[in-house]
């Protein structure tokens, strides 16, 4: 019997490591990690209005959108083979408030973003934030009180949000707010008012990280949330094992799908926790990454292409079955099928 470790014992020059690399078919056939469109989910940030787009200066290449471009961009990304993009709304000052409320509200900007694109492009998914950072005075993901991130409480107005957008026809409510038990309380209400094909993607490892910049620019948080941190309810960057427990919990209260945010500086987390658990895993490269791409190529210090296929390549190898990414467009058109 041949071993199975033969081929590794023969050395040089029985064994050339560089046979399989010498043309770009062989290349492509011995690959082991491939990336598709249908890897790809692209965020979008939603404003007021008809017809109109504002850039977000801190994300090159990015725009907040009005709901009929919002529309234009899905029928864009579902053309390319993108499954699903991400909603996040851009709300007006005059509708934030202490509490959040308009996160709740069933005519609010991103309700009627999710009913008018998914009349239009029903087979997109749509995949919409379940945190009140954007709707609150104070910039943070929960409600504030004393000082302090309540949880409970804010459990309670999470599960309100969450239960109006499946109302509106979202496909997955995704909880980024790192609150203690949200999960559990979303799956349970979303069954109990008919929501039973409501996914839930939790952002489940989500780490306070100073890559999220642009993001708050975007949405219009970053302003209110001034010096105040998120190192209360969003995890240390130093802890892994941490992550494990907070995805345990997740999945057992109910999860479909686990998030790792931000991606590039925690592919580690990313491919223990692919390893570790038998639910399907996203990475966000979050605005701070996607922005220093951007930057760095534009600085000529490499290619912008290959730096972003790369870097998605990255994610895929280390477990990654999904991956949000400003620049889901501009990859996926480059992709085989569509370039």
């Amino acid at each position: 019997m041949v071993s199975s470790t033969s081929s590794l014992e023969a050395g040089f020059p029985a064994v050339r490591m560089r046979r399989t690399r010498q043309a770009p078919w062989v290349r492509r056939l011995v690959r082991e990690t491939s990336l598709l469109s249908s890897d790809l989910i692209l965020p979008l940030f939603v404003i007021d209005g008809d017809n109109r787009r504002e850039p977000v200066e801190s994300l090159p290449g990015v725009d907040r959108l009005t709901i009929d471009l919002v529309i234009e961009t899905g029928l864009r990304a579902f053309a390319l083979g993108i499954p699903a993009v991400a909603l996040f709304p851009a709300v007006d000052v005059s509708l934030k408030s202490e509490d959040g409320a308009e996160a709740w509200g069933p005519d609010s900007l991103i309700c009627r973003a999710v009913r008018a694109l998914k009349a239009a492009v029903p087979d997109l998914g749509i995949i919409c934030d379940v945190a009140l950072d954007p709707y609150t005075t104070h910039g943070h993901d929960g409600l504030f009180k004393d000082g302090k991130i309540i949880n409970d409480e804010t459990v309670d107005v999470l599960v309100r949000q969450a239960l109006t957008l499946a109302e509106a026809g979202c496909d997955v409510v995704a909880p980024s707010d790192m609150m203690d038990g949200r999960v559990g309380a979303i799956r349970t209400a979303l069954e109990e008012h008919g929501f039973t094909d409501t996914l839930i993607l939790s952002y489940a490892a989500k780490y306070a990280s100073c890559f999220y910049g642009p993001f708050r620019d975007a949405v219009g948080s970053s302003s209110a949330l001034g010096a105040a941190d998120k190192t209360t309810y969003q995890m240390d960057s130093a802890n892994s094992v941490e992550a494990l427990r907070e995805v345990a919990l997740d999945v057992a209260e109910g999860a479909d799908m686990v998030m790792v945010k931000p991606g590039m500086p925690y592919l580690d987390v990313i491919h223990d926790v692919a390893q570790r658990f038998e639910v399907p895993v996203f990475a966000y490269q979050v605005s701070g990454e996607y922005a220093m791409l951007c930057l760095g190529a534009e600085q000529g210090l490499f290619d912008r292409k290959r730096a972003f296929q790369e870097s998605l390549i990255a994610f895929k190898r280390a477990g990654a079955r999904g991956i949000l990414t400003y620049a889901a467009l501009e990859v996926a058109a480059d992709l085989p099928g569509n370039a």
